[in-house]
This record gives C-alpha cells, sequence and structure tokens, in this order.
C-alpha cells in the first residue's frame, strides 16, 4: 500500500483539496485498494482544543463543482510519527518543506517532496486562502495529481 500525506500550512485549503482530487483520481483509475491518503497542517492555525476546522467552505465548493466530496474532514497536526507511517510526505510550498523537516527531522528528507515537481515546475502552490484563487490551487493540485500517479506508474508502484 503506498501512503501519501499531502500537507500545507492549515489544511483547510490546499492539502485538503490534494487529498480529495487524489482519493477521486485513485478511485476512478480502481487503484483504491492501493493507496492510503490523507492531509495534514504544519500549523495549529485551524485547530483548538485539539479539534481542527473543517474545509474551508470555498474549497469545499470548488471539490463540489468536479462532483469531490471532502465530507467529514477537519484539520490536523503533522506529527513526528507520520514520518514512519507514510510513505510520501507532499508538500504545497516551501514553507512547509522547512516546517516539516523541522517536525520530522532530517532524516525524512528523502520521503519529502513539493507537489508541483512532479508535473514539472519548481513553485509553490499558491495559498487560496490569501489569494483568493480557488480555480488556480484546483488547476495546479489536479494537475500535479495526474502526474504524481503517472509517476508512480513509472516507477513500477501502480
Amino acid at each position: 500500500m503506498i501512503k501519501i500525506l499531502f500537507i500545507c500550512h492549515g489544511n483547510i485549503c490546499r492539502s485538503p483539496m490534494a487529498e480529495f482530487v487524489m482519493k477521486d483520481l485513485v478511485k476512478r483509475e480502481g487503484l483504491e485498494e492501493k493507496f492510503y491518503i490523507e492531509s495534514a497542517a504544519t500549523h495549529t492555525d485551524n485547530i483548538y482544543n485539539g479539534v481542527g476546522d473543517p474545509v474551508y467552505p470555498p474549497a469545499r465548493k470548488k471539490l463540489a463543482e468536479h462532483g469531490i466530496s471532502c465530507a467529514g474532514k477537519t484539520a490536523r497536526l503533522i506529527t513526528k510519527k507520520d514520518k514512519d507511517e507514510f510513505d510520501y510526505l507532499i508538500c504545497m510550498d516551501s514553507a512547509n518543506v522547512r516546517n516539516v523537516t523541522r517536525v520530522m527531522g532530517k532524516d525524512a528528507g528523502s520521503k519529502i517532496s513539493m507537489f508541483l515537481e512532479y508535473a514539472g515546475e519548481y513553485r509553490d502552490i499558491s495559498d487560496p486562502w490569501y489569494t483568493g484563487d480557488f480555480e488556480a490551487t484546483w488547476q495546479d493540485v489536479k494537475k500535479s495529481s495526474e502526474a504524481f500517479l503517472q509517476h508512480l506508474r513509472e516507477q513500477g508502484l501502480v
């Protein structure tokens, strides 16, 4: 089983979009049983007394426009344990990479990547919390999800 953890700052926009787009993609490909997919935050901005906020309404709306539900998802914080539980720690931006490395240690480095790298782009996925551009985030997440699945195929993993 391939275990993927998508990571962003607050786990209410980009990383849940990536989580549910990837879940939808592998389901449509008939590969659900080969994957375990989650998302998490590097910061507690959306977690209060251990309870995480739900996916931000505009992100939920963007997923719903494409027939994807994220019902029940709430923000959760990354933990050092995630390093051992997941094969891939996929970050939405370079600040996430720094924060993941700080929490999990430098030895997690081989598992850490930036999501757009799989699509051949070396930039951050813009945070729609600040930009308000959920369509741009959707496009980046969709293209990165498809490219990541292709990468796994090329590696002979699926």
